[in-house]
């Protein structure tokens, strides 16, 4: 497998914490050694990330996560009672689909710095204040979001909390959340997957 990415994409980190997490072995490709054109040969979309498995590319992280979760039964993402596995998704949702969009670079240019910083902290404290209330009220407790091992909602949550940093967002409201990214860093998928861990990293290339 190859994955082709960029050290600051979160949709790509999602990607590399799940396959870290299943022991894949795969290829870390950064975009930066394609030209533009190249990439839209793999990927007409000219997103990211992509995974390439025996020359057939998919595309967007969530149809990558699906394949892997389909695939590689090791270290399963998704809880297997069917109503948890659907909360499980509907978390990870809510950030891929509700927050992430809103810290993408297309997005800034087109909004305008200053007014995309308010509404990056604006969504966000929403999209937080919803995700700790969701982990509230679950009848379970358990150590990562949705089950005693981190799956599905944990690899989405943990870098949407870095990229509110990022942003100047305030976490604090949001214990169980940190809790779960505590747990969750320390871990080596998580590790691994880290932005700074990317061999196109810009401190790690100046090195």
């Amino acid at each position: 497998m190859r994955l082709y990415s960029r050290w600051q994409n979160s949709a790509g980190e999602r990607v590399r914490i799940a396959l870290n997490l299943k022991s894949i072995d795969y290829e870390y490709v950064p975009i930066s050694a394609l030209s533009k054109q190249e990439y839209l040969r793999i990927n007409p979309q000219g997103l990211l990330p992509t995974l390439e498995v025996g020359g057939n590319f998919i595309a967007q992280s969530s149809a990558i996560l699906d394949y892997l979760e389909e695939t590689v039964p090791t270290h399963p993402l998704l809880p297997t009672d069917p109503i948890i596995k659907a909360q499980a998704k509907a978390f990870a949702a809510h950030i891929s689909s509700e927050m992430h969009p809103l810290t993408q670079m297309r997005i800034q240019k087109m909004i305008g710095t200053e007014c995309a910083q308010d509404w990056v902290q604006h969504w966000h404290r929403v999209g937080f204040s919803a995700l700790e209330q969701t982990l509230k009220l679950k009848k379970k407790k358990t150590d990562f979001c949705f089950g005693e091992e981190p799956g599905w909602a944990d690899l989405h949550l943990i870098p949407q909390l870095a990229n509110a940093r990022r942003f100047n967002v305030d976490l604090s409201p949001y214990p169980l959340l940190l809790t779960i990214e505590a747990r969750c860093i320390e871990l080596g998928a998580f590790k691994k997957a880290r932005p700074e861990n990317q061999i196109d990293y810009p401190d790690r290339k100046a090195t």
